[in-house]
């Protein structure tokens, strides 16, 4: 049994930890600037919460993509967990971009990670194509209410938020427990 939805923490927005199962691609449908501590919110079609990226994460996609974050939607981005991250002294990890759609060839950008420190963060071409738009965004109860086939319905949970996967777990208990029906497909 895949343990992943209770490995998510209980926050506003995705966190580092939330990708210790393994990176994830996402398609970003929205990029909200305000005046807070993280001054960037981008909305993701896979997830229920924004990613809030750090200053550094921030540089490499202007770098890769310009800086009038409009032109980002519909953009892709491979995210993964970087353990080595720092914050002051302790390691807390942090999120990091492996792959990304719309670049040609593989981004190499030397970028600030700490006072007076430098490193360099390649980014590669996400090539594959992404999900159809059925899958894109989280499912809603009715989809789920309505969805008669298991495999369809764990493609669902792997974009649903923490809610919508309750029901879909329980919506494939239903069909994988049901009785057999005369002349229906199981």
């Amino acid at each position: 049994m895949d343990i992943s939805s209770t490995l998510v923490s209980n926050s506003t927005q995705l966190d580092n930890v939330d990708l210790m199962a393994g990176p994830r691609d996402f398609t970003i449908t929205d990029v909200k600037v305000n005046d807070s501590d993280q001054p960037l919110a981008i909305s993701l079609a896979e997830y229920e919460r924004p990613w809030k990226p750090g200053v550094t994460m921030r540089r490499l996609l202007a770098a890769m993509w310009g800086a009038e974050s409009d032109s980002w939607i519909d953009h892709r981005v491979r995210l993964y967990r970087d353990e080595k991250v720092t914050f002051g002294p302790q390691a807390t990890g942090g999120t990091r971009i492996s792959h990304a759609s719309h670049i040609d060839k593989t981004v190499k950008v030397t970028l600030p990670t700490s006072k007076g420190k430098f490193g360099e963060f390649t980014v590669q071409p996400l090539t594959e194509a992404a999900p159809p738009a059925t899958v894109l965004g989280e499912p809603t109860a009715d989809e789920v209410t309505a969805c008669d086939s298991p495999e369809e319905l764990r493609a669902m949970w792997k974009v649903a938020g923490q809610e919508r996967r309750a029901q879909i777990e329980q919506r494939v208990a239903e069909l994988t427990n049901a009785p057999e029906t005369t002349g229906g497909a199981a």
